[in-house]
């Protein structure tokens, strides 16, 4: 079974270019624009075990948000691919990050139902050169494209740096578990996925 996919996306705001492969081994090569974002990337790749190229060409002399989005469509799009019909993945995974005095819990659901359930405070506006409500915007995005339950709770923290890494971080192995493979059987007792 081949869980890899192009991620495409082209609008008149933003294009962008890659790949995916589920079953690889951190490996990525990113390229957004916006360093914040892209080290966030890295770190989803690293930490998922999935291997992803992402170059994006975005309208960042407008601001981030188009380019944020879009990442986060392409991405959940390409996982949404790769996964094909979930069959014999172990469909649930949790995940508790702390990063220094930060500590968040990320919680997937892979059952082809989107929900986004992200509850994660920041106190700048910004972190380098990402607005923090586009990280927010971010997961929703992702939880939705991806068609998973996305659940992220920060428990505690005070430096949005920690806070924004220890998401990305608990998503990427919560995410990993729920991908993994277990059996051939789809994890339902509605005998399907969505």
């Amino acid at each position: 079974m081949t869980r890899k996919t192009a991620l495409d996306r082209k609008t008149n705001e933003v294009a962008i270019s890659g790949r995916i492969d589920l079953d690889g081994t951190g490996e990525s090569t990113v390229s957004t624009g916006l360093g914040f974002l892209d080290h966030m990337l890295v770190t989803f790749a690293k930490h998922a075990a999935v291997d992803l190229e992402l170059v994006a060409e975005g309208d960042i002399a407008v601001d981030d948000h188009h380019t944020i989005e879009d990442c986060a469509i392409a991405l959940g799009r390409g996982l949404d691919s790769a996964l094909g019909d979930r069959r014999g993945i172990k469909r649930f995974g949790y995940a508790y990050v702390p990063l220094d005095e930060s500590l968040v819990r990320g919680v997937v659901d892979l059952s082809g139902r989107p929900w986004p359930e992200i509850h994660v405070d920041f106190s700048r506006d910004r972190i380098g050169d990402v607005s923090s409500e586009n990280l927010v915007h971010f997961f929703r995005s992702l939880a939705v494209e991806s068609r998973m339950a996305l659940h992220i709770d920060l428990i505690r923290g005070d430096n949005d740096h920690h806070k924004a890494e220890a998401a990305f971080k608990a998503t990427a192995i919560a995410f990993r578990s729920a991908a993994s493979i277990g059996d051939e059987e789809i994890p339902s007792t509605k005998g399907i996925l969505g």
